[in-house]
């Protein structure tokens, strides 16, 4: 796989109306940064419950933003730029749409082929997926080099990165302009070619399931096994700490699908599996590598 980075630090305005598809931990995030820049923003949810749930998160995540004297304007004046529907019309109109249900092949492209289907010929459709390939998600479209990956990273406004992906047929042009509206959110964009799990996401999984089969060995204890790579290698968090940030059923699904296209070396480790079965999921579920009730 090849790296690109072509210096140019070009800042271009984002559309003013952008779309967010999926409302979870990363839609609302990614709708939050969005809103922060200036834009129009509709999130579609697939049904009432999920869309009120949804708005909620932006909301506070708003309201939080404000506390801190970060916002620029009013919180009712960024709210008002807020449209939450359960009705995948409201697209209608987007000149972006960000892509954010969960790592499901099936749900993706369904989702991407139905909302393509509503957009102007000209319009860009982005997948937020962490690990899939961008060409097989491409296949189902009819505007394959209108797609490309934007795969922003959780907590969204507090990472500073977005890995863009360029599929065999994202026209060319795209990796600028994307590149640009990623510099006007505040972060740094990385462009990397379509490849299994692209950079970020096989490089950190292959981390944090060592890091689980040395908790799952007794090596150390999941703190010390953090500590290690916090303190001895300047890492933000530790391997263990990260997952329960991201989510350990995330993690399965990307360690299977990488299993099956890279081999072995993914496969996810016996604790881990118990673990999602038992529904530990991490800090959304409570519990996870570390006990989040408090």
């Amino acid at each position: 796989m090849s790296t690109t980075n072509t210096g140019d630090e070009t800042k271009l305005p984002l559309p003013e109306r952008v779309g967010v598809l999926g409302g979870g931990r990363m839609g609302a995030g990614i709708a939050h940064a969005l809103l922060l820049a200036g834009s129009e923003v509709t999130v579609v949810e697939r049904n009432e419950a999920e869309t009120a749930a949804a708005r909620s998160r932006i909301e506070s995540a708003v309201e939080a933003t404000a506390a801190r004297g970060r916002l620029s304007g009013s919180v009712d004046s960024v709210l008002a730029r807020l449209i939450t529907s359960s009705n995948r019309d409201a697209l209608t109109g987007c000149e972006l749409v960000v892509e954010a249900v969960p790592e499901v092949l099936e749900l993706k492209t369904e989702a991407l082929a139905d909302v393509e289907r509503r957009l102007a010929p000209h319009a860009v459709l982005a997948s937020n997926t962490s690990s899939m390939s961008i060409e097989l998600i491409a296949a189902a479209l009819q505007r394959p080099q209108q797609f490309i990956g934007t795969h922003f990273f959780n907590p969204v406004p507090a990472s500073k990165l977005v890995e863009i992906v360029m599929g065999p047929q994202t026209a060319p042009e795209l990796r600028e302009t994307v590149s640009g509206w990623v510099r006007t959110l505040g972060k740094t964009a990385v462009v990397v070619n379509d490849a299994p799990g692209f950079a970020s996401s096989r490089l950190g999984l292959a981390l944090g399931l060592e890091a689980v089969r040395m908790l799952e060995e007794g090596v150390a204890s999941a703190a010390d096994i953090d500590a290690a790579m916090s303190l001895g290698y300047g890492h933000p968090m530790g391997p263990l700490r990260l997952t329960d940030l991201v989510g350990l059923d995330v993690r399965l699904n990307i360690a299977r699908y990488l299993q099956g296209r890279l081999g072995d070396r993914f496969a996810p480790p016996q604790l881990l599996i118990d673990k999602v079965a038992a529904g530990e999921l991490g800090r959304k579920s409570g519990r996870g590598f570390y006990d989040w009730n408090d």
